[in-house]
């Protein structure tokens, strides 16, 4: 239980300093984003891409 609280600890403190510097999660180049009319669509592909290898990478080094 300890190892899942220090992960999801460090994933808010990561998270809270990319959003600080100004990155723009859920929208970064490659997130698909459509407009017609009265109708948006966003699906964030690559934030997605990119949280999935973060938290593998966190998952990994805490599973050891």
């Amino acid at each position: 239980m300890a190892k899942l609280l220090i992960g999801a600890g460090v994933v808010l403190i990561v998270l809270g300093v990319l959003v600080a510097w100004g990155v723009p999660l859920g929208r970064l180049p490659g997130d698909i984003s459509v407009r017609r009319g009265n109708l948006s669509f966003h699906f964030p592909i690559v934030t997605c891409i990119v949280l999935s290898v973060v938290l593998t990478l966190l998952f990994r080094f805490f599973g050891r």
